[in-house]
């Protein structure tokens, strides 16, 4: 039917030729289902699904070569074991004890790093010859190993807290740089254009254009700054005797207590996977 046929069809037949649309019910339960309300299994991220089980079939593995004796026990804990000394045991206090002067030192490190990076890095970004007079100088320090200068900073700052936070923050500093000069690089020109063109000052181009469309990149150079901060604190926790974790683990290890050791290791793990946690959720909500 064309449009001058709908000037000799009444109004109601006219209105009753138009498709119905038909809410979508539920039929397990006969009533209406908020089209916001997803099943629980959608909420199950695949690849968290599918790591989580391999690191499960992993140590199921690895439980059953050591109760069988083709590993020895002096080499690799059960992870059984490994996993209850988190819980109970005479060193559970020290080993919680542990884990948040660790966790708050490392969350210290990488706020340090971001707060120094990213001005940092837009500056380097903004005025173009000091981004590429500098650029060859952070990608030698990026591979530089700034850790062994942990003899140097604790002559001058002590053998104390302040001289890990700091030598991690040196480490993981480099890279955050590197990528937030990157990320902002990789901005689309058009996009700054088009903030321009709504009269929108400097600093809201830089929060809502900027820093949404680099955030991925953004967020790859702070997740490299919580491995390089991480590592070089356990290390040198572990290397002084001072800290948490690492104190711990070097404790554990020269007592030859191997479970000990591999559950100072696992809360270590924990660690990481909850600054990373901590991370990607930032991400989703600046993005």
């Amino acid at each position: 039917m064309d449009a001058r046929d709908m000037t000799s069809v009444p109004a109601n037949e006219a209105v009753s030729a138009r498709p119905v649309v038909e809410p979508a019910i539920d039929r397990t339960g006969g009533r209406l289902r908020p089209p916001s309300a997803r099943p629980f299994t959608s909420w199950i991220d695949p690849p968290v699904l599918f790591g989580a089980g391999t690191v499960i079939i992993g140590l199921v593995i690895v439980e059953a070569l050591v109760r069988l004796g083709v590993i020895s026990s002096l080499i690799i804990a059960p992870p059984s074991a490994a996993i209850g000394g988190l819980f109970h045991g005479e060193k559970a206090f020290q080993l919680l004890v542990a884990t948040k002067l660790t966790f708050g030192m490392v969350f210290v490190t990488v706020l340090i790093e971001i707060i120094a990076a990213v001005p940092i890095g837009y500056a380097l970004f903004r005025y173009k010859h000091f981004g590429k007079a500098y650029e060859g100088w952070l990608a030698s320090l990026f591979a530089a190993p700034i850790f062994l200068l942990y003899p140097l900073f604790m002559v001058i700052l002590g053998r104390n807290n302040v001289t890990l936070i700091v030598m991690g923050s040196a480490a993981g500093v480099i890279p955050v740089i590197v990528y937030v000069r990157l990320a902002f690089l990789s901005v689309p020109k058009t996009l700054i254009k088009v903030g321009k063109s709504f009269n929108l000052t400097e600093s809201q181009i830089f929060w809502k254009i900027m820093v949404p469309s680099g955030a991925k990149t953004i967020f790859t150079g702070i997740r490299l700054g919580l491995i390089y901060a991480l590592i070089n604190i356990i290390a040198i926790e572990y290397l002084v005797d001072a800290g948490g974790l690492g104190r711990l683990v070097s404790d554990s290890y020269f007592r030859f207590d191997i479970t000990g050791t591999y559950t100072a290791i696992i809360a270590i793990a924990a660690i990481s996977i909850t600054c990373n946690a901590i991370i990607d959720r930032i991400e989703k909500m600046l993005r």
